[in-house]
């Protein structure tokens, strides 16, 4: 496969990996820095409202940025799309949320909005390495093959590529958005326990 072909659609996957996590982490971070967010534990709500209420504003930032990497691939650098574009946007609003939810864990570890950032970037390398993005996923050794399937870039790419280039079905992409689903419902439950504990 030509390697434009091959990179530019998992650059999506890589950015929204990034910004998506650095953004909510660090936001949330600020705020506890800042001592605003006491006034969040001093109200009667649940903590899964208080972090749909700070993931939303961002999960439309995220589309929208999404949407203009997919318009430059397909008309800059002229990648094909032979797909369905819902199956590509349920995937990517899945992906975005699984990274935004887990930068709102983070955020409930760090202590100070370097140590959110270093966990991001902690979280980050080894996704770019072990997903298939920079390297070949069946050319590594089996050991990072089963370490590349936890990140959820990894089954990411594989929808995106998967959608755009071979007209993948749901019935071809079920695991991978099984994996992703799966990790985000592992990220809410970590930031829920990492939340309650910030409280008490």
């Amino acid at each position: 496969m030509e390697t434009r072909l091959n990179i530019v659609p998992g650059l999506l996957g890589v950015i929204i990996t990034m910004t998506g996590i650095m953004i909510t982490a660090i936001t949330m971070t600020r705020e506890r820095e800042r001592g605003t967010m006491e006034n969040l534990l001093a109200m009667p709500i649940r903590p899964l409202e208080v972090m749909i209420g700070k993931v939303i504003p961002y999960i439309m930032v995220g589309l929208l940025q999404s949407l203009m990497i997919i318009a430059a691939a397909l008309w800059l650098f002229n990648v094909p799309f032979i797909g369905n574009s819902v199956i590509l946007m349920a995937g990517l609003a899945l992906f975005l949320l699984a990274n935004l939810t887990l930068g709102f864990t983070f955020s409930t570890i760090a202590a100070s909005q370097l140590q959110a950032l270093q966990m991001t970037f902690f979280f980050f390398l080894p996704s770019l390495m072990l997903s298939g993005f920079m390297f070949t996923f069946r050319g590594m050794p089996i050991w990072a093959q089963y370490l590349g399937e936890v990140f959820p870039l990894t089954h990411f790419l594989r929808i995106i590529r998967g959608v755009m280039l071979k007209d993948a079905n749901w019935q071809m992409l079920m695991v991978e958005f099984a994996a992703i689903l799966a990790f985000w419902l592992l990220s809410i439950v970590l930031a829920m326990v990492r939340y309650k504990r910030t409280i008490h």
